[in-house]
């Protein structure tokens, strides 16, 4: 790789001994969408090296990793996932306790009073959809599952208000069944690496899943959306506090300086 001179590394970046992924690409400033000609020209091989070794940084960096939801079981884990859409982690985990303590299960919940469980989640925004998402989901699990939470993703896709993302957190989380989660966060990062173009989250989820044995697929998830939380921002990314920017090809598209890139950086705990 193309070295990067004239400007200052972030804290805590690798040394320039960290040898067979650095010839893939060099780190010129770019627009989000366009892969520098670096990036373009890199061989499958080289690509797979540095998207695995961007992966064991970010595991050294974040090692305490995981989902930020709070849950019990895969049905908790299922119902906070879906209330998470336009919403943050700490919200749904703040109305969790309340809410399980009414509805602990799919057949509780499933026969809840609308006006009483609208109650509950009504902090979260959109408490009527999201009300009538839960009511359903719920149903549908009774009818369906005798109330418990299939471990397939074919099956979990075709329960109200669930999508590949949520099942695939659910299958990952609760079931230790490997899965990409594509979240925004996750998007931004595959494409700030140069590790896809697409923008379709499906397509996403299958050009990065080719990249990576399968058994790492849900630890993956966890350091890009960790990263994308905390350093890795839409608007203005902390580039001069990155463990990973040697690898990246965006870097350059936030502060370079460590010390203004520093209070950038959100909060090392719970996002």
């Amino acid at each position: 790789m193309e070295i990067i001179t004239g400007t200052s590394r972030p804290r805590g970046s690798p040394s320039d001994a960290d040898g067979a992924a650095e010839s893939a690409v060099s780190a010129p400033r770019r627009t989000l969408g366009r892969v520098s000609a670096s990036v373009a020209a890199e061989t499958r091989t080289g690509l797979v090296r540095r998207a695995r070794k961007i992966d064991r940084v970010l595991g050294e960096t974040y090692p305490d990793a995981t989902t930020e939801l709070d849950f019990d079981d895969p049905f908790q884990l299922l119902v906070v996932t879906v209330l998470s859409a336009q919403t943050t982690d700490k919200r749904v985990n703040a109305v969790r306790p309340t809410l399980f303590a009414a509805y602990p299960d799919a057949r509780a919940m499933a026969a809840a009073d609308r006006a009483t469980l609208e109650a509950i989640v009504g902090p979260l925004g959109f408490f009527r959809a999201k009300t009538e998402s839960l009511l359903k989901l719920s149903a549908a699990l009774v009818e369906q599952y005798d109330g418990q939470v299939p471990p397939r993703l074919e099956d979990l896709v075709k329960l109200p208000g669930v999508g590949r993302k949520t099942a695939n957190v659910v299958l990952g989380n609760a079931f230790g069944i490997p899965g990409i989660t594509v979240d925004t966060h996750f998007g931004r990062l595959a494409r700030r690496f140069g590790w896809t173009t697409e923008t379709d989250p499906v397509k996403v989820e299958h050009a990065v899943g080719e990249l990576f044995p399968k058994k790492d697929w849900t630890m993956l998830s966890h350091h890009l959306i960790w990263h994308g939380r905390r350093v890795c921002h839409s608007q203005k990314p902390a580039c001069g506090a990155c463990t990973v920017a040697k690898w990246c090809p965006s870097y350059g598209e936030g502060p370079t300086d460590p010390v203004v890139a520093a209070k950038l950086v959100k909060t090392e705990g719970r996002a």
